[in-house]
Formats: structure tokens, C-alpha cells, sequence
């Protein structure tokens, strides 16, 4: 899930270098932390959070697929 979602958003800014993700296991499920330069904030959240919603959904599904729940928190 950590290399779909720092693919996703390296792809997404201008300052791909600046991209950081870092994955917490807990039980059955897997918190994934982003962190971006602040000038990349929006274009990883997106207009009204849509692109943050598809990126969420992205990890949802390749989640189920392993049979764990995840949760994307983008953070500055």
C-alpha cells in the first residue's frame, strides 16, 4: 500500500522529492501517513478533495485485496 500511494502522489506535485509516506501496522489494519511540500497541498487534495478521496480508494482496494483496512491521512 505505502509504494501504490508514494507512487500516486510523486506522479501528482511538483516537488516529488519532498514526498514522504510512512505506513503504522496495527492488528488488522494500516494507517498510511502522507506528508507533502506545502505548495502541493492542493494539488494532492484536489478540488473539493477529490482527488484525496480517489487516492483513499485506491488503497481501500488494494487493501481488501490482502484482506487488511486501511486509512490515508495527508498531512503537512
Amino acid at each position: 500500500m505505502k509504494e501504490l500511494v508514494e507512487f500516486i502522489a510523486r506522479s501528482l506535485v511538483d516537488n516529488p522529492d519532498d514526498v514522504q509516506v510512512t505506513e503504522i501496522q496495527e492488528n488488522n489494519s494500516i494507517i498510511i501517513e502522507l506528508r507533502v511540500a506545502p505548495d502541493d497541498m492542493g494539488k494532492v487534495i484536489g478540488k473539493q478533495g477529490k482527488i484525496a478521496k480517489s487516492i483513499r480508494t485506491l488503497a481501500k482496494a488494494a487493501a481488501a485485496k490482502a484482506g487488511k483496512k486501511v486509512a490515508v491521512e495527508i498531512m503537512r
